[in-house]
């Protein structure tokens, strides 16, 4: 570990990209936690002097991934670094995220009324205004919506979430493997999230008492249809990898991938600015997915396995 020995038994692993000023209202957030944890820093080869302020910051751990990763790579190598270095509990975020104060305190209070036995538990994300962050709304069971006992620690059951202060045993990542790295970017958490709560069957929890504030420029969501046309070409990673992400959950999963790809395209038909650009992504990305094969890698044993059905 740089500069501190380990001193709490939680990681906040943030992965950072020249977004400096972002990174460090993040800190601020972390550092104002009531409860403690440390703060392990992943920095995708940022260009912004993001290394230069972290190296001069001696209360955080921090280290360059050498090359941009993205979000996915990312996280892949902070959770690993978490794991390895013996952390109990890992507490991801991207570096735009600013958890409320008792954010973690309320995580571990959820943890404790679980008495453990769930795969993650997800902070509610709010935008900047104190609405809903849309993108980072989670998917709730629908067996759950009747009245449960949890309910009253703001505990509802969840089948998906985001990477927007997501927190977890370690225990669950030796168990189900780390994020896929070559997704790189965009539906990596998602994949994640649902490997552990649908195909792998453990509780997972939204915990509503946990919040945090999504620094995004928008709350619009994604939307290869109305983005600007210079972003477009990353919505490659996101039609390739939810191909990938859905073919695992058979039939059901391949039906729901392929009413959402035809939304995209009625989408583009109706809003898309110039239109041949987006439709060429839509298609590239689909056409990619189909022979998308992925590894998941799996810590205990080192080894690199595919989970396809």
């Amino acid at each position: 570990m740089p500069q501190n020995e380990k001193k709490s038994n939680v990681a906040a692993v943030v992965v950072t990209y020249n977004r400096l000023e972002l990174l460090r209202q993040c800190m601020e957030a972390l550092r104002a936690q009531t409860a403690v944890c440390d703060i392990l820093i992943v920095d995708n080869a940022s260009t912004d002097g993001t290394a230069q302020w972290l190296t001069s910051q001696p209360d955080l751990h921090y280290r360059n991934t050498g090359s941009n990763l993205g979000g996915a790579g990312g996280f892949h190598f902070g959770m690993r670094w978490a794991v390895e270095a013996g952390y109990d509990y890992v507490w991801v975020m991207d570096d735009d995220t600013l958890p409320q104060p008792d954010a973690l305190e309320k995580l571990l209070e959820a943890d404790s009324v679980l008495e453990g036995n769930y795969g993650w538990l997800s902070s509610v994300a709010l935008w900047t205004d104190g609405s809903e962050c849309r993108m980072n709304r989670q998917k709730l069971k629908k067996s759950f919506y009747e009245y449960s006992p949890l309910m009253k620690y703001g505990l509802v059951q969840a089948e998906q979430a985001t990477f927007v202060s997501l927190f977890l045993p370690a225990g669950t990542i030796r168990q189900f493997g780390l994020p896929i790295s070559a997704f790189f970017l965009w539906c990596d958490d998602i994949e994640y999230t649902r490997r552990i709560a649908v195909r792998g069957g453990l509780l997972c929890f939204a915990a509503g008492q946990s919040q945090v504030v999504h620094a995004t420029k928008s709350n619009f969501g994604s939307d290869v249809a109305r983005d600007d046309v210079e972003r477009i070409g990353r919505y490659f990673y996101a039609f390739r990898n939810e191909a990938y992400l859905y073919r695992q959950e058979g039939i059901k999963g391949r039906a729901y991938c392929f009413a959402k790809r035809c939304r995209d395209f009625l989408r583009i038909m109706r809003y898309g600015k110039p239109k041949w650009p987006r439709f060429g992504i839509l298609f590239k990305g689909i056409w990619a997915g189909f022979f998308f094969r992925p590894e998941i890698e799996i810590l205990e044993t080192q080894s690199k396995v595919r989970i396809e059905s």
